[in-house]
């Protein structure tokens, strides 16, 4: 485990870092807005558990491939791009009615859930940022697989704690338009805010 002056550090710079708005973010606060209050925090899980797959690749030494060989990293930029794109599409032109939070059925929450994991599992840049983070707070005198494990699933924790806060704000700050028509508004906007993230990590590259 790392030492308690380098956890300290890294625990001010992760939330520092969640804090930040960026496409998790946004993703959670759309599908909030748009769908209610659990939509958004089972997106929220959805996103952690997708980071859990990129702490564990970075541990076993995936992320790297990512970053050296530059057909696996476009691979993985367009697939995420065509997933998030489809998406939008489809909440464009088939908006569904939406009705109080008590009428979401299960499996449409487990489809927001897997829409999460694969979000965030086929976003290459989130592996390239923990493969540029994470090593920096590892001692090098020591196992560096359980420091990337623990720095991970700390990191992790924090993002989730964000996502989540802003899943309920987001929630209560568009309750009044899901009503009527507004809720395929809502939806429409959501599958707008998808095709232009889709066309910016389709198009973003490295950075």
């Amino acid at each position: 485990m790392p030492d308690g002056e380098t956890l300290l550090l890294f625990l001010a710079a992760a939330l520092a870092l969640n804090l930040t708005p960026g496409p998790d973010m946004l993703y959670v606060a759309a599908r909030s807005g748009a769908e209610g209050r659990s939509a958004g925090v089972v997106s929220a899980l959805g996103i952690a558990v997708g980071c859990l797959v990129h702490t564990g690749a970075l541990a076993l030494g995936l992320a790297g491939l990512l970053a050296a060989v530059p057909a696996a990293y476009d691979i993985v930029r367009f697939l995420g791009a065509a997933y998030l794109v489809w998406l939008g599409v489809r909440m464009l032109r088939r908006p569904e009615p939406l009705g109080g939070m008590d009428e979401i059925e299960p499996a449409r929450l487990g489809a927001i859930f897997r829409q999460g994991v694969v979000t965030n599992v086929l976003n290459p840049k989130v592996a390239l940022f923990f493969l540029a983070f994470l090593p920096q707070f590892v001692t090098p005198a020591r196992d560096a697989v359980p420091q990337i494990l623990i720095l991970g699933l700390l990191f992790n924790t924090s993002g989730t704690l964000v996502n989540l806060g802003v899943a309920l704000l987001a929630s209560r700050a568009t309750a009044w338009l899901r009503r009527g028509r507004g809720s395929a508004h809502l939806q429409r906007i959501t599958g707008a805010v998808f095709i232009g993230l889709g066309l910016r990590l389709a198009v973003g590259g490295r950075r």
